[in-house]
């Protein structure tokens, strides 16, 4: 709506442009409430007086003027609701739609759900939560604040599958003192490859040797791979990862090349 608006807008423009005029521009197109959506159409309608306006523009107008203020109040109150999901169920706003691993039609369909968490001590059930969130990883952290705030303490270690394995979660973990025994994603494939001696990815970065004291990687050739600079992102969660890129001088005319990567230019 707010591109659209803009577009109309730029529409004006081009009309008063022929008439070597500048119309008053809307006070502000990027508030998307309904309340200053009806106003900036108003403006835009306002301009347009006495001016010979496209059919096809007309006819956008009067359907934004219709509509847009109330879909506008429709979407905020959907994404109030949503928060930071990306889908909730109609007839249970707390629910998620999540790809189920079983159904009578034995097909994983997308129904509206809940990701149940457990932990268990010496095979006693000891806390449960109920996430909204689809992927276990993301579950941890609220999961164990549950735990807190039920025994007024954290446990001492903590066992999980490789669908906890984070950066975010192992951070977590060694922030709040716990000793984590939580495998990663591609923990089993590494040890399958490496008890089957069919190690496909022989240069991953893992495998390259890197020298903490000068913080550079070694290319299997022997060149030094400095850093080159960082970056930030964050999760779906707000974690926030730094993200460190190493580079080698050069990569031209290196004989395992072809191996080590496709880039075309240094790895």
């Amino acid at each position: 709506i707010k591109k659209q608006l803009k577009e109309l807008w730029r529409y004006v423009e081009t009309l008063y442009a022929e008439e070597e005029q500048r119309p008053n521009e809307p006070d502000n197109f990027d508030a998307i409430d309904p309340e200053e959506v009806a106003k900036t159409i108003d403006r835009i309608n306002q301009s347009l007086e006495g001016k010979k306006v496209d059919k096809a523009v007309k006819q956008k107008l009067n359907y934004a003027k219709k509509n847009w203020p109330s879909n506008v109040a429709k979407y905020n109150k959907q994404e109030a609701i949503l928060k930071a999901r990306n889908s909730y169920s109609k007839t249970d706003v707390d629910a998620t739609f999540m790809r189920m691993k079983e159904d009578h039609m034995k097909n994983g369909q997308l129904k509206a759900g809940y990701n149940i968490q457990g932990s268990s001590n010496n095979q006693f059930l000891v806390n449960y939560t109920l996430a909204q969130k689809t992927t276990d990883t993301a579950t941890l952290a609220d999961h164990l604040q549950e735990y807190q705030a039920s025994f007024d303490q954290l446990p001492d270690t903590l066992t999980a599958d490789a669908g906890y394995g984070s950066e975010e979660n192992y951070q977590d973990l060694e922030d709040n003192n716990v000793e984590a025994f939580v495998k990663y994603n591609y923990f089993h494939k590494e040890q399958k490859e490496a008890k089957s001696g069919k190690v496909k990815k022989t240069f991953t970065v893992d495998k390259l040797y890197y020298n903490q004291d000068t913080d550079t990687y070694y290319c299997p050739m022997g060149q030094t791979m400095p850093c080159i600079g960082s970056y930030q992102r964050k999760t779906a969660n707000g974690f926030t990862q730094t993200i460190h890129r190493y580079q080698a001088a050069n990569c031209q005319g290196c004989p395992i090349r072809s191996l080590c990567h496709k880039a075309k230019g240094n790895r």
